[in-house]
């Protein structure tokens, strides 16, 4: 029996300890690696080509929306499965925007989880109820020519959206170029340009946006001194 390769993106040992356990239970999927990152769930996939990835939203260095566009660009095949502790309206839309064909909410059972995969498996979409009653409304309203709601949030790059995540989460410049594979120099362009794209001058304006805008959680911790993640 040929089972189901997936890769878990949670960046909680405890969690993904208990899901492996979950989901191989009955023998048709195998867990081929685990990422504590959505930066290592990109690389991973790219190295394990699994059929699924199981992301969570709330991922560090790169938040699992962020991470999911980006393994979709290169491996347009894989399918999505995206897991959180989120239901709202604001992060269903995007995950539909970003390609991922299924929504959990981590309250699920492991049953859940393991048909969601086997689903999603098939080349179908697999959605908690309440997410999808949500979609079907929204195409509703689309069919009488309302449609999703439009984001008046200033639309950024792939790169602008890792540049945020990583300066809301605390991280010096040095550290952002070595995360990116950067300058120095060319990450203080990067976050100059950003600033005046936003029109958000401080480190706790970007903070701010980056929590509203879903691309980092809010129980992020930016303590960091201002002057200190400019070095």
């Amino acid at each position: 029996m040929n089972r189901i390769s997936v890769l878990l993106a949670e960046d909680h040992a405890i969690v993904r300890q208990g899901l492996r356990l979950l989901v191989e239970a009955d023998g048709d999927i195998e867990i081929v690696g685990e990422a504590k990152t959505g930066r290592e769930a990109v690389q991973m996939t790219s190295d394990l080509r699994p059929e699924i990835v199981v992301m969570d939203i709330a991922m560090p260095l790169l938040n699992g929306l962020e991470a999911t566009r980006q393994i979709l660009k290169a491996f347009p095949t894989t399918k999505i499965l995206i897991l959180s502790a989120h239901s709202d309206p604001e992060y269903v839309e995007q995950v539909v925007k970003a390609g991922a064909l299924g929504y959990l909410i981590k309250q699920s059972s492991g049953d859940v989880l393991a048909q969601a995969i086997r689903e999603l498996n098939k080349g179908k979409t697999f959605f908690t109820p309440s997410i999808a009653k949500y979609l079907k409304e929204q195409y509703q309203k689309s069919s009488d020519g309302v449609g999703l709601r439009k984001r008046n949030d200033t639309q950024l790059t792939s790169r602008e959206a890792e540049l945020l995540q990583l300066i809301a989460e605390g991280h010096a410049n040095k550290q952002i170029a070595s995360e990116l594979g950067i300058s120095i120099k060319t990450v203080e362009k990067h976050r100059q340009h950003l600033m005046e794209k936003l029109n958000i001058h401080e480190i706790a304006g970007l903070t701010r946006f980056a929590i509203a805008a879903g691309i980092v959680e809010s129980s992020v911790q930016s303590t960091i001194a201002v002057d200190a993640s400019l070095k």
